[in-house]
């Protein structure tokens, strides 16, 4: 524990970590005291496309933190950099919430229901049968597909909800072709991640509730790793995976108060 207090960044997920839905999980809030009292470097990193930096710093702010602006990272800003890497200017045909759409944007990539050169899907609350339909269309004429994350499920308040791996299944199932997903444990995002922070791999580590993206994504990335019991994932499911991490938690809040 004493080792990985020390670390200079840490990377740390939203969803199952600090909240769930909109309650913020125990120990939250001294977790944050503490990275801003110790000068720590540190990123919420998250694999929801739905919501921009600003919308989760107000969240955050309801809940009674406040997080600066800057200290967020999504899955859509990881996929907008990515594809304006790829193809500057380009277009899409895009299946998402307003955050996905911001981020975007703010790379110069624009919507297209006509001719897009990418399908890009994330997760929203308005997927349907003919969202479906028009990104078969456009992947079957040429257009590369895209997900924002490769989750299955992401936690709310009262359970699971499906995510954007099960979004994109039935667009992969009925075109044949399988998706590239941005999001963790893709390294492009934690790479970015580290970067933002300024630390190197070995100075940071990486908080999670996610067997197959947050530890898999520290493990690969070599980055210190934390997997909290707040969340999706319980002790038993984690004998499920060949990997383990380095550190177990029932949440963010044994960072400050476990010995």
């Amino acid at each position: 524990m004493e080792e990985f207090r020390k670390k200079k960044g840490f990377l740390c997920d939203m969803d199952g970590v600090i909240y769930h839905g909109n309650r913020l999980l125990p120990g939250v809030k001294e977790f944050v005291d503490w990275l801003y009292k110790e000068e720590k470097e540190f990123l919420f990193i998250t694999n929801s496309s739905m919501k921009s930096p600003k919308e989760l710093q107000q969240k955050l702010e309801r809940m009674g933190l406040d997080v600066d602006e800057s200290h967020y990272y999504t899955s859509a800003q990881a996929t907008a950099q990515f594809i304006s890497s790829q193809k500057p200017n380009c277009s899409a045909y895009v299946i998402g919430d307003p955050g996905l759409f911001l981020a975007l944007s703010e790379e110069g990539i624009t919507n297209n229901s006509i001719n897009p050169d990418y399908v890009i899907v994330g997760e929203t609350n308005n997927y349907n049968y003919e969202n479906i339909c028009q990104a078969v269309h456009h992947v079957l004429n040429g257009a590369k597909l895209i997900g924002t994350n490769a989750d299955l499920t992401t936690p709310v308040e009262n359970g699971l909800i499906p995510a954007c791996r099960a979004w994109i299944s039935p667009i992969e199932m009925a075109t044949g072709k399988q998706a590239y997903f941005v999001g963790k444990p893709n390294p492009l995002m934690m790479r970015t991640g580290l970067k933002m922070l300024g630390v190197h791999s070995h100075e940071a580590a990486i908080i999670g509730d996610r067997m197959d993206t947050d530890i898999i994504a520290g493990i690969e990335t070599g980055v210190d790793t934390c997997m909290v019991l707040s969340g999706v994932t319980t002790e038993k499911r984690m004998q499920e995976y060949p990997f383990r991490p380095r550190l177990v938690l029932n949440g963010v809040g044994d960072i400050v108060l476990r010995n």
